[in-house]
């Protein structure tokens, strides 16, 4: 049993919720910077982690388009996400994946990458991931997928989110050796680092309140 949540205290800073137009600049403004960051992987021959790394393997395999894969492999967890988190997240993700869906197909229509090192699309795909990231929890969205299921799988079955969260990509990255050399994919190792450390020095409690 739980004790009862104490009441707030009045001298307590009023934490303003974020409107609907500052919820759609936040999810549209990071989903392209996803997208974009999903191109210099893609161009660079990378993986990333998640569903999105599922997706990639799923393209460099079968040459389908990424931005179909990566709506469809999104689906099962969906029920995850309104099971552990919510209408409201589980709306907000489904609005992220469907963007991001047709940006990350979209966008190199509009920008043509004749050659990138693939060390640079490493770390700055791995900074624009985290940044576009940030950005959607900060305004309660997500990718969905992996991170769900372990939030999920934390809640009712008392596993620790981190573990499963990187077991799944252990898993997704040893399925990329099938078609991805190994040089590529410890770069993506790399690109992984970067994307957790701007969610790490950036998202931290009592740095932001914003709802």
């Amino acid at each position: 049993m739980s004790e009862p949540a104490a009441p707030p205290s009045s001298s307590a800073p009023l934490i303003p919720r974020h409107s609907l137009l500052d919820d759609a600049q936040g999810l549209v403004v990071g989903t392209l910077f996803l997208a974009l960051a999903v191109t210099l992987f893609r161009e660079a021959g990378l993986i990333t982690g998640g569903t999105a790394g599922l997706a990639f393997v799923i393209h460099y395999a079968f040459n389908l388009p990424f931005g179909i894969v990566f709506f469809f492999v999104n689906l099962p967890f969906y029920v995850f996400a309104y099971r552990a988190l919510g209408k409201e997240f589980t709306l907000k993700t489904f609005f992220t994946i469907l963007l991001m869906s047709l940006c990350s197909d979209w966008l190199p229509r509009l920008i043509d990458i004749s050659h990138v090192e693939p060390a640079f699309a490493a770390v700055m795909a791995g900074l624009l991931s985290g940044t576009g990231l940030l950005m959607l929890i900060r305004h309660r969205s997500s990718l969905g997928g992996i991170g769900v299921l372990a939030i999920y799988l934390q809640q009712t079955r008392g596993w620790r989110a981190g573990w499963v969260q990187m077991a799944c990509d252990l898993a997704i990255l040893s399925l990329a050796l099938f078609v991805v050399d190994l040089p590529l994919v410890a770069l993506s190792v790399l690109g992984a680092v970067a994307v957790n450390f701007v969610i790490a020095v950036n998202h931290r409690p009592g740095r932001y309140f914003g709802m």
